[in-house]
């Protein structure tokens, strides 16, 4: 191939995976998936995209590849790529204003003098070149002991296994919050490890212990295997944790993608006896939650669902279809929960979401913030795409530091802690 067509073509490549990540063509159809693949890396890790371009152009470059009409094209579509990717910095390095925006519209501009001095959190964590540009991939391993991994909730073998994140100097008596994590993944795949790390290693640090959970998957499952998992996870943290310092009393749960939807609904059923068979009598409620890009409705009441939604689920998680056995489907949407004793909730959502639409977030906050009586916080970050948080990003460590900053708010203030209530006999 002419250098100088192999120039311009790995340019046009470079500026083309650049603009998905600022602005997807779709966000509703089914050819979604590549968009996704390719922009949430770009989107969350650009300097490292514009590191890897350079280098392919300098490649491509060499031999006359930058010379004739060819070449000048190149140059201009690396240069503009060049452009793209440090916008999309300058975006994470910003989502730390977004996000303060969003805890003072739903807590308060106030909020920072109500958190307690002994639940304040800790000063933030620096941003340093070696946390932006190398993962840290010992996390798990710096925080999950060997006897925390893989303790059993249930009786499903590896689908009911947990691991306890805490530091190794919390004490085993202690009395730490609690954060149950629950990974996402259409709830056909998915597994404990690989998901919010970030997070988890931060709470960790700050002396939080983090108990991320695995549940069965379809098709092998059936819905509501996947949320009664969840919840039997909630009630073994109950009962157990104190045994590795957590208070049983402080317990929150998160979750993104199909573990925010799955987080959301435990968090708004405390109780059901529909998703708690066998163990009805359990406390399974939380005292917040903080549901990342997940999914909160399965009938689109609001319009917004992808097309892919209903034929995934009907064939492989519920096996019925949502017009034969609608009163499932909707009794497995959070919207249908949504009441005035709902726990406090923080919902993150990126704009550039082509998995599950930022409007689904922005509908199940508006519903929350009609009827709730506890604070609702919802942050939509800029150019962000699904799953966003997976990596250790700029914008994932402000996302952290304020999720951590919510929750020392919900710590301060008794009253927004709902105990957990009985569930009306129309919900079974």
């Amino acid at each position: 191939m002419d250098p100088r067509t192999r120039f311009l073509l790995t340019s046009a490549a470079g500026a083309a995976v650049t603009a998905n990540a600022l602005r997807p063509v779709s966000r509703f159809g089914r050819g979604n998936s590549g968009e996704f693949l390719l922009g949430m890396p770009t989107s969350e890790m650009p300097l490292h995209a514009a590191a890897f371009q350079g280098v392919l152009a300098l490649l491509t470059g060499r031999g006359g590849g930058v010379r004739g009409w060819r070449g000048a094209a190149g140059m201009g579509l690396a240069a503009a790529s060049a452009a793209g990717l440090w916008r999309l910095h300058r975006d994470g390095e910003q989502a730390q204003d977004v996000l303060e925006r969003a805890l003072i519209d739903g807590l308060g501009d106030d909020y920072h003098e109500r958190i307690g001095l002994e639940h304040g959190p800790l000063p933030p964590v620096a941003l340093s070149r070696r946390s932006v540009m190398l993962s840290d991939l010992r996390a798990r391993r710096r925080y999950v002991a060997p006897t925390a991994r893989n303790l059993a909730y249930g009786d499903a073998g590896r689908r009911n296994r947990l691991d306890v994140w805490r530091r190794t100097d919390l004490p085993a008596d202690g009395r730490a919050p609690v954060l149950v994590q629950v990974h996402g993944g259409a709830w056909i795949m998915g597994q404990k490890e690989g998901q919010a790390h970030p997070l988890m290693a931060h709470l960790a640090e700050r002396g939080w212990v983090c108990v991320t959970i695995n549940y069965r998957l379809s098709p092998k499952a059936t819905w509501p295997d996947h949320i009664v998992d969840v919840k039997r996870a909630i009630a073994w943290t109950r009962a157990n944790i104190g045994q590795h310092g957590g208070d049983p009393a402080n317990v929150v749960i998160t979750g993104g993608s199909a573990g925010g939807h799955l987080a959301a609904l435990a968090a708004l059923t405390p109780g059901l006896p529909a998703y708690q068979p066998g163990f009805e009598d359990a406390d399974t409620s939380v005292t917040a939650a903080v549901p990342f890009y997940g999914v909160y409705d399965f009938t689109n009441r609001d319009g917004v669902a992808i097309r892919a939604l209903e034929p995934l689920l009907s064939a492989r998680v519920f096996k019925t279809s949502l017009a034969d056995d609608r009163p499932t489907w909707e009794l497995a949407s959070p919207m249908s929960h949504v009441g005035p004793d709902a726990p406090p909730f923080f919902l993150l959502h990126g704009t550039n979401d082509t998995v599950v639409p930022v409007e689904q977030g922005r509908s199940f906050a508006s519903m929350l913030r009609d009827v709730s009586r506890q604070p609702v916080v919802f942050a939509e970050l800029p150019r962000a795409q699904h799953a966003f948080d997976v990596l250790p990003s700029v914008r994932v460590h402000h996302t952290v530091h304020a999720v951590e900053r919510f929750l020392a708010v919900v710590r301060s203030t008794p009253a927004a802690v709902p105990p957990g209530r009985p569930v009306a006999a129309d919900q079974t």
